[in-house]
């Protein structure tokens, strides 16, 4: 069989009609967005017809978008400025966040800036609200940063209600939901978030852009210095194709949004069912196999113990055209073991694979894959 291909929460293959967009900006529109002749001026009215277009599908104020190289800059920029920007000394964020935040956070408090507070959460993956209120009581005007979708276990996270309780303790609330943008509606107006963040390249657009989102009334100062781009709030030229390939991207998710989450809820479904019916013992972490609470676009699988696989599933699984992740792929193939899985109490001696579907993911290739695992565990049990 062809490559399987089940690492879509690490990176989405570009849609065509994306790569169509972006090739007039390749070949013929190449003008500096900064240039003030009629070459940059065609090129600066796209991009602002990008941000436009992406407030609009959010219903945001274009003011409110700030394209960036992708969702780790984005969370960097949100963090570091909204604590400085807004005199803010206590941050509360989860153990199981992206490395993009609780690294930063880390930083900060490190040299001083924020005191950090960790949440507690349970053996699924699921944070303690009530722990969160008591910390919010106790430091009014913090920071909390929470992802809505995680990117290993598939846990999502309330932000209607995390938001709310934020404001009533007038904290800053920024959430990374690069893995639910493109998969989930945001409607910004309504929302009370202050901050989240997407990568084009998780909805099917290229890598290496993505934007910032600040409500208009928690502006904050700029990360990057050096350049009037972006309202003053990001130095540097912009990244034309990459903007224009989002903006289409994240058009066509929203657009056909509805059919995209069923058909790949359905292989998300299939997918549970095989496996529980193929692989005796077989588990799955946080509440990924829960379709109500967790991403549909990923499953984290813990598998039985089997010394013959044990730390080399994902190589077998390469060896036979099949793609997917051990936790985040955001890590450049280090070997370090998964933060997340460690906080949620993984047993060490199980192996944990995260698959994850896209729109163009065929249930063909998921029998394949069973095929591959009911034989690796058939021989190893």
């Amino acid at each position: 069989m062809k490559h399987v291909y089940l690492d879509n929460a690490a990176t989405t293959p570009m849609d065509d009609r994306v790569i169509e967009a972006m090739l007039p900006f390749m070949r013929g529109h190449y003008g500096n967005p900064s240039s003030v002749h009629s070459h940059g001026r065609e090129v600066r009215s796209a991009i602002e017809k990008a941000r436009k277009k992406v407030a609009e599908l959010l219903h945001a104020s274009p003011s409110e978008i700030f394209f960036t190289s992708g969702g780790t800059e984005a969370d960097n920029t949100a963090l570091v400025c909204s604590v400085e920007s807004h005199h803010i000394s206590h941050a509360i964020t989860s153990p199981l966040e992206h490395h993009a935040v609780l690294h930063t956070l880390e930083m900060l408090a490190k040299k001083g800036k924020i005191q950090l507070s960790i949440l507690d959460v349970n053996d699924k993956g699921e944070i303690n609200m009530q722990h969160l209120e008591s910390l919010l009581q106790a430091n009014p005007k913090s920071l909390v940063s929470l992802m809505q979708g995680n990117n290993e276990i598939g846990n999502l996270n309330d932000l209607e209600r995390i938001g709310t309780l934020a404001r009533t303790y007038e904290a800053f609330f920024h959430s990374d939901t690069v893995q639910t943008m493109g998969h989930y509606a945001h409607d910004l107006s309504q929302l009370p978030v202050d901050a989240l963040v997407a990568g084009a390249h998780k909805f099917h657009g290229p890598k290496g852009v993505g934007f910032l989102y600040v409500r208009k009334d928690k502006k904050i100062h700029p990360f990057i210095h050096g350049g009037a781009q972006e309202r003053n709030m990001r130095g540097g030229t912009e990244n034309v194709i990459g903007i224009i390939g989002l903006a289409k991207a994240l058009e066509i998710s929203l657009e056909e949004l509805a059919a995209h989450r069923t058909h790949i809820e359905k292989i998300k479904s299939y997918f549970i069912e095989k496996l529980k019916q193929d692989i005796p013992g077989v588990s799955f972490n946080g509440c990924s196999a829960e379709l109500n609470k967790s991403l549909y676009t990923v499953l984290n699988v813990s598998l039985p113990p089997s010394e013959s696989n044990r730390g080399m599933l994902l190589f077998h699984l390469d060896l036979e055209g099949i793609s997917a992740s051990g936790g985040s792929a955001c890590s450049s193939g280090a070997t370090v073991g998964s933060h997340v899985l460690r906080a949620i109490h993984h047993p060490a001696d199980r192996d944990a694979v995260r698959f994850s579907f896209s729109r163009f993911t065929t249930i063909e290739e998921i029998d394949y894959t069973i095929e591959k695992l009911k034989a690796l565990y058939t021989n190893s049990l």
